[in-house]
C-alpha cells in the first residue's frame, strides 16, 4: 500500500504520543498502590498529592520496564538519565508540575516494524521517556469531582516521528504496538480503562513540501477512534487550505458523538513548559546488572512470532494472525504441538469450538480448564479412534464444565467409540429390520435415504459407533 494523498492533492504526516500505564504494584514516586478501579482518593499520600516539602523516590521496577520497552523498540539506551519538572497548570495535577523526562530520556532513536496490508512498514521512534500521570476529573452536572488515585501512576511515553501516512495505517500501528507491550508484560493495553492512551499529531502538505502546520488530536480512546479522528482532521485541513485559509497550530478534541474534531486550545511549545531538572532526585545510572536484567526480559516480538508460526507450522497469514494475537495463546499453541498434536487440527479447534466455549464463559484460553495437556489428550483420543469427532466436541464442553481430564470424562460417561465390527453389525441389523421400506428404497437407487439409516445407527449407539466402520458394514449389508 502506497502513501495516501488527501483529495489526491495533499500528503499526510502523522506522529504519535503513546502513553502506557506500567504494570507496577506501586506508583512512580511513592509507595501508594497503582490499582485501577479502587474507591476514589483511597490510594493517595502526601507525595502524590503534592504536599509541600515531600521527597519523591524513583520506582526501580518502573525504570526497568521503561528500559525494557525502549530496548524492544530498538532505541539507544541512556546510561545516565534524570527527571525534570514540566510546569503547567491543570486541575488534576496536584503539584502544578509533572515529574517527567526531556533532555535525557531512557531511550532515543529507535524504530518499530509492523504489518500494513502486504507490506512491512518501519516507524521511527523519537524517544521513550518516563513520567507520572495526572489525576482524573469526573464531571457530573454542574460539579467537577477529583479522583487522585491515578495521580503518580508510572507512565511511559513513546513518541514517534511523523512517519505514518493515514488514519488506517495509524490504526494498524497502534494495534501492533498494543500487542507488543502486552507481549513484554509491561502494560495491559486497555485503552477503555485509560491504561493506554494516544495523542496524534497530524499535518498535511503538498507532496515533497515537507511537514505542514501541526495539529494535535486528543480524547481518542481506541485505535478505531484514532483512525476516524485522523481521517476527519485530514479532510478538514485540506478544506481549509483549498479555500485559501491558513491552519494554526492547536490542540483539538475528537467528539465521538458527532464524529468531528473541535478546537481545545492553541498548542504549547516545549519552552512554555519551563523544564528544569528535578532537584529532589539524583540522576539514574543503570549498572551492568540492571542492563543485563533488561536484556533478559526481552521476548520474541509479535511480528517475528507470526512469521515463525507461518514458516515452522505452515500456517497461513490469517491463521498465524489469530494464533499470535496474544503471547499466552501462541505459547499455548506451541505447547500443544510439542505434546504431539498436528498444527492444522489445533488451529481449527482453537478458532472454532474452543473459541466458542471461551466466548460463552467469558474466559481466556490460558486461564481456562482446558490446559495444553488436556487439549493434546483430547485430540489424541480422537486421532486414535477412541472417540469420534462428535463425541470429542461433547467432551470438550465437559472439560470446561467439570474441570476434568478428557480420558476421565470418556471413562466415567462410557463415551469410548464402538469399533467392534460384530457389535456394529448387530446394531445395523436391528436398524435395518425396523426400517424395511427405507432399505428397499436404497436398494432401488435412492441413495439419499442411506443417510437416514446412518443417522438411526448413530442414534442407536449414542454417536459412539466408528463412522467409517458403520459406512463399510452398512454398504455391505445393503448390497
Amino acid at each position: 500500500m502506497g502513501d495516501v494523498l488527501v483529495n489526491d492533492k495533499y500528503e499526510t504526516f502523522v506522529g504519535l504520543e503513546i502513553h502506557i500505564h506500567l504494570l507496577t504494584e506501586s506508583k512512580m514516586f511513592c509507595g501508594c498502590k497503582a490499582n485501577y478501579g479502587d474507591e476514589p482518593n483511597t490510594n493517595v499520600c502526601p507525595v502524590c498529592l503534592g504536599y509541600p516539602g515531600v521527597l519523591p523516590t524513583v520506582n526501580e521496577r518502573a525504570m526497568e520496564m521503561g528500559y525494557v520497552v525502549a530496548r524492544a523498540l530498538n532505541c539507544r539506551l541512556s546510561r545516565k538519565t534524570y527527571f525534570e519538572r514540566k510546569n503547567y497548570f491543570y486541575p488534576d495535577m496536584p503539584k502544578n508540575y509533572q515529574i517527567s523526562q526531556f533532555q535525557e530520556p531512557v531511550g532515543v532513536e529507535g524504530y518499530m516494524d509492523f504489518e500494513f496490508g502486504d507490506e512491512i512498514k518501519r516507524i521511527r521512534i523519537h524517544d521513550v521517556h518516563l513520567e507520572e500521570d495526572a489525576g482524573k476529573m469526573i464531571h457530573a452536572g454542574d460539579m467537577s469531582l477529583q479522583d487522585f488515585n491515578r495521580a503518580g501512576y508510572p507512565l511511559l511515553e513513546i513518541v514517534t516521528e511523523p512517519d505514518l501516512k493515514s488514519g488506517e495505517e495509524t490504526e494498524a500501528f497502534l494495534r501492533a504496538f498494543r500487542r507488543t507491550v502486552r507481549y513484554l508484560g509491561v502494560c495491559d493495553g486497555n485503552m477503555d480503562e485509560g491504561s493506554m492512551k494516544c495523542d496524534a499529531n497530524i499535518s498535511i502538505n503538498l507532496p515533497g513540501a515537507g511537514l505542514g502546520t501541526k495539529v494535535e488530536l486528543k480524547n481518542m480512546n481506541s485505535p478505531r477512534f484514532v483512525r476516524r479522528g485522523l481521517q476527519y482532521e485530514a479532510q478538514r485541513q485540506a478544506s481549509v487550505l483549498d479555500e485559501g485559509g491558513k491552519l494554526i497550530q492547536e490542540t483539538r478534541l475528537w467528539n465521538e458523538n458527532r464524529d468531528i474534531t473541535e478546537s481545545m486550545r492553541t498548542k504549547e511549545m516545549a519552552n512554555d513548559y519551563r523544564y528544569f531538572p528535578e532537584p529532589d532526585m539524583p540522576p539514574f545510572c543503570p549498572d551492568d546488572a540492571f542492563m543485563a536484567a533488561v536484556e533478559e526480559a526481552q521476548v520474541e516480538l509479535p511480528l517475528t512470532r507470526k512469521h515463525k508460526l507461518m514458516r515452522k507450522y505452515s500456517l497461513s497469514s490469517e491463521q498465524a494472525e489469530f494464533i499470535h494475537d496474544e503471547k499466552g495463546n501462541a505459547d499455548y499453541f506451541e505447547r500443544v504441538l510439542a505434546l504431539g498434536a498436528e498444527a492444522q487440527s489445533v488451529y481449527t479447534w482453537l478458532s472454532s469450538d474452543v473459541q466458542k466455549e471461551l466466548n460463552l464463559l467469558n474466559m481466556t484460553l490460558t486461564r481456562s480448564p482446558l490446559s495444553a495437556e488436556r487439549f493434546a489428550e483430547l485430540l489424541r483420543l480422537m486421532e486414535e479412534g477412541q472417540i469420534s469427532g462428535k463425541i470429542a466436541k461433547q467432551v470438550l464442553i465437559d472439560v470446561f464444565e467439570e474441570n476434568e481430564d478428557p480420558s476421565r470424562i470418556v471413562e466415567k460417561k462410557g463415551l469410548s467409540q464402538i469399533s467392534d465390527p460384530a457389535a456394529i453389525a448387530r446394531i445395523i441389523d436391528k436398524v435395518l429390520g425396523e426400517n424395511e421400506q427405507v432399505v428397499q428404497a436404497v436398494r432401488e437407487g435412492e441413495q439419499k435415504q442411506k443417510g437416514f439409516l446412518v443417522g438411526q445407527i448413530m442414534k442407536e449407539t449414542g454417536g459412539r459407533a466408528a463412522p467409517a466402520l458403520v459406512q463399510k458394514i452398512l454398504s455391505e449389508k445393503l448390497s
